[in-house]
C-alpha cells in the first residue's frame, strides 16, 4: 500500500528490539526514536478494509477461533458467552478507511460502536485496532506497539486486582500517542516525546477533543483525568 498524506510505512526495527525489565516488572522509559517522534505510520490491515470507503459495523458472538486467539480462559471474571465480537471501521493514518476488531463485553458493544462511528466520521486516525492475544499480552516488552483493543485479561497495571479491561469494559486507544505514566513508568516505554500534551500531533487525545466527547457520551471516563497518574489511552465505564 502506498502511504497517503503524511503517513510513512513502519520502520523495519518496529517491535522486534526487546527491552530489558527491572525489578518492578517494567523496562524502563527511553528516548523516543526519530522515526516516531511524529508517529504516523501506515496502517497494516489485519481484516479486508471496506470496499466501498464506508463505515460497517459487526456485532455477533465470539466465534471460537476468535476467542482462542484471545486472552480469554476459564480463569477470567467474565464469561465467554457475555462478550462479544465487533468489527468497526476506522480512518487510517494514510487516511483511508480499514476494518478494525474489538472484543468487548456484550453490554458494551452497541455504545462503542457508536463511538468508533464518530471518529470515523471525525475523521479521527488510529493505526491498528486488532483483538489482543495471549502471545501479546505475556510477551517481553518493545516499548513501540500501538494497538487500539478493548479486551485483555489482566489485572490492573502493578496491582493484583482486575482490570476494567479483564471485563471488556475499557478500552486503550492509540497507546503511542497517548502512553501510560506513572513516576518513572512510562507504557510504552518509548513513547516519551508523547508525554508532552501541549505539542498535539495526529492520534493525540486532547481534553475537550472528539475522542473525549464521544466516549463522555456513552458514560465513560479518560485516564488523561486521573490525578495519581496520566493514562493517555485509556477510556472505561467506570473509570477504573
Amino acid at each position: 500500500m502506498k502511504p497517503h498524506g503524511n503517513a510513512t510505512a513502519a520502520p523495519a526495527w518496529l517491535g522486534t528490539r526487546v527491552l530489558p525489565t527491572g525489578s518492578n516488572g517494567f523496562a524502563s522509559a527511553r528516548t523516543t526514536p526519530p522515526e516516531l517522534t511524529h508517529r504516523s505510520l501506515v496502517t497494516t490491515d489485519d481484516l479486508p478494509p471496506p470496499a466501498d470507503g464506508a463505515f460497517h459495523s459487526t456485532v455477533q458472538a465470539v466465534p471460537p477461533s476468535v476467542l482462542a486467539r484471545s486472552t480469554w480462559t476459564s480463569a477470567c471474571p467474565v464469561k465467554a458467552t457475555d462478550l462479544r465480537y465487533v468489527t468497526v471501521g476506522f480512518r487510517g493514518f494514510d487516511g483511508l478507511a480499514h476494518t478494525g476488531e474489538l472484543l468487548v463485553n456484550a453490554r458494551a458493544a452497541k455504545d462503542l460502536v457508536t463511538v468508533f462511528g464518530r471518529l470515523f466520521a471525525e475523521g479521527y486516525p488510529i493505526e491498528r485496532m486488532r483483538v489482543t492475544s495471549a502471545a501479546e499480552l505475556t510477551a517481553p516488552p518493545t516499548g513501540d506497539g500501538n494497538t487500539t483493543a478493548v479486551f485483555a485479561c489482566r489485572p490492573v497495571r502493578g496491582q493484583k486486582a482486575w482490570s476494567q479491561h479483564a471485563y471488556g469494559l475499557a478500552v486503550d486507544v492509540n497507546p503511542f500517542q497517548n502512553p501510560y505514566h506513572k513516576g518513572k513508568v512510562v507504557l510504552p516505554e518509548l513513547a516519551t516525546s508523547y508525554l508532552d500534551r501541549g505539542a498535539v500531533r495526529p492520534g493525540m487525545i486532547v481534553a475537550r477533543g472528539p475522542v473525549v466527547k464521544a466516549f463522555a457520551a456513552i458514560g465513560w471516563e479518560w485516564g488523561g483525568d486521573y490525578r495519581s497518574l496520566k493514562d493517555y489511552m485509556h477510556f472505561s465505564l467506570t473509570g477504573g
